[in-house]
């Protein structure tokens, strides 16, 4: 994509670099141009391309021979996203018990009631938009605005796993146990991160993801 193209579509050109022999690293200017770029490529693969890899603002996208770097470039600049967010690789549906530590907290930092937190996270699909932290943890983007909150000021030393949270305006769902300091609204018994599935997350990019609430037990 050239500059003028991109000002003509309204759109920032993506800034391409090597990253390393086989492999480049597009930067965009936000998620949602992540998440598209991401559904066009995974979509319609480019050849060579072996693997894409997500993350806030960029795309990393492995290839199979430093020969292909060129081709895969162009068809990188060339592409058009589209504007929507593309369609989910598949559909996850997670039973939540809604008594997470930090619910109230997160009820007082949005002016919402503790069931209205509730009846917001479980309203709205989430997406998948890429996956860091600990294998198997995926940064859930899309979800209702109002539950926007900040990561808690000091992170906690152990959050089990399955512990449902939020943070800035991502959701989550901690695959193990680990230290944290997203803010916890409930808890799941379904594993997201089990070495012995194929593949081992649940929760991959592209991904959509629906909460449900449960009744303890």
């Amino acid at each position: 994509m050239d500059t003028s193209q991109s000002a003509r579509d309204g759109a920032t050109a993506p800034t391409v670099r090597r990253y390393g022999d086989t492999a480049l690293l597009v930067e965009l200017a936000t998620l949602d141009d992540v998440i598209a770029l991401y559904g066009t490529l995974s979509a319609d693969p480019v050849p060579g391309v072996t693997d894409l890899l997500p993350a806030a603002r960029t795309l990393l996208i492995r290839c199979d021979s430093p020969a292909r770097l060129g081709q895969v470039e162009t068809a990188v600049r060339a592409a058009r996203p589209a504007a929507s967010r593309p369609a989910p690789a598949g559909e996850v549906t997670i039973p939540v018990v809604y008594d997470g530590a930090d619910l109230a907290e997160v009820a007082k930092l949005t002016g919402l009631s503790e069931r209205d937190v509730v009846a917001a996270h479980t309203g709205t699909p989430w997406t998948v938009a890429f996956c860091g932290f600990a294998p198997g943890f995926g940064y859930l983007a899309g979800g209702d605005p109002r539950l926007v909150v900040p990561r808690r000021p000091e992170p906690r030393v152990r959050v089990p796993a399955g512990s449902v949270a939020l943070a800035a305006e991502f959701s989550a769902v901690y695959p193990r146990e680990s230290p944290g300091g997203w803010r916890l609204i409930g808890r799941t018994a379904l594993a997201v991160w089990d070495l012995a599935a194929d593949p081992p997350a649940l929760l991959r990019p592209g991904v959509r993801v629906r909460f449900t609430e449960v009744r303890d037990g």
